[in-house]
């Protein structure tokens, strides 16, 4: 089969187009013919060598969407979808034309959803899902996403608004807070960070329940943005890894900061979060994928080098 794999790290120069041994599925394993496959930031940073636990040689690649051709009888021709922590990193992963792993680690692929959109959602659905989840957003939570405009926070707000609460979607540039606002959500051009609590306080009296910073950036002024017993989900942060944290604030607010990290999650875990929210694509609550860019898995290099340089597109690679 064709493989994208990485035998070093520290370049995407090391990515390279080969030809594997079609992998040979375990007891209580699946083969996935691979249909369509999700390239992520963090497939970049893992060749980029940011994982320290990759083992080499390693085929990336996190998300999928295909078609059980081995495994046990009665799952034999299922469309499937899935994703997780360990595939790309420890072993190999979805950039190829075929996967093996647990038969549990997968999903029926919701009917409504083509292959090349269900391979778009696996990383942020999965991220938001668990950030949304884990921050207890309900339909009594007034929910602010910072970085709205992006794939994780755009997932964000699409699954809190079936939830029912309150969404307030912020973002950086005019041309964002424009588009969001046409999918219908109330929408706000970001600040100075120390304008953040006054314009949250305009939209909701108090502060928001919930913030969801999917940036990294905006940690300290959400504390102040925040209202009794909030809560902060966060998922990213500066280079260094490092924020001055107004505690103060934070305790006398009895207020808490949740990080979502989606590596933390085998694919059993994310088969059974894809199971969840992908029915809600079949019932229309959902809003389908659209603008993803489908690249041949041949191309993958180049396409890997435009995320690094900052692409917001959604690429998928096409074995």
């Amino acid at each position: 089969m064709k493989a994208l794999q990485f035998s070093r790290t520290g370049d995407l120069a090391a990515l390279e187009v080969v030809e594997l041994p079609t992998p040979v599925p375990a007891q209580g394993e699946v083969l996935v013919q691979i249909k369509a496959a999700g390239l992520n930031p963090s497939d970049v940073k893992n060749v980029l060598g940011r994982f320290p636990y990759t083992t080499l040689p390693r085929v990336p690649g996190r998300d999928f969407a295909g078609v059980v051709v081995e495994g046990p009888q009665a799952m034999i021709g299922q469309e499937v979808w899935g994703t997780g922590n360990q595939i790309g990193f420890s072993r190999n992963g979805s950039h190829a034309g075929y996967i093996a792993l647990s038969a549990k680690g997968v999903a029926l692929k919701p009917r409504s959803l083509s292959f090349v959109q269900a391979a778009s959602l696996g990383v942020p659905y999965t991220t938001a899902w668990d950030a949304l989840e884990r921050s207890l957003v309900d339909a009594n939570t007034r929910l602010l996403v910072i970085g709205a405009n992006g794939a994780v926070g755009n997932a964000a707000i699409a699954l809190a608004k079936v939830r029912g609460a309150q969404v307030l979607a912020a973002a950086r540039r005019p041309e964002h807070v424009q588009a969001l606002q046409a999918q219908g959500y109330n929408a706000m051009l970001l600040g100075e960070p120390e304008t953040l609590a006054a314009q949250v306080g305009t939209v909701f009296e108090g502060g928001a329940d919930v913030i969801f910073d999917t940036t990294g950036f905006w940690l300290p002024a959400s504390v102040q943005a925040l209202a009794a017993f909030g809560r902060i989900a966060v998922i990213a942060a500066p280079v260094d890894g490092h924020v001055q944290l107004p505690t103060l604030a934070l305790y006398r607010k009895g207020g808490s900061v949740v990080g979502i990290n989606s590596l933390l999650y085998g694919v059993q875990a994310c088969a059974r979060m894809l199971e969840q929210f992908g029915k809600l694509f079949d019932q229309g609550t959902l809003p389908l994928p659209t603008g993803l860019v489908e690249s041949p898995l041949a191309h993958g290099r180049e396409r890997y080098a435009e995320v690094n340089q900052g692409s917001a597109d959604k690429v998928i690679l096409l074995p």
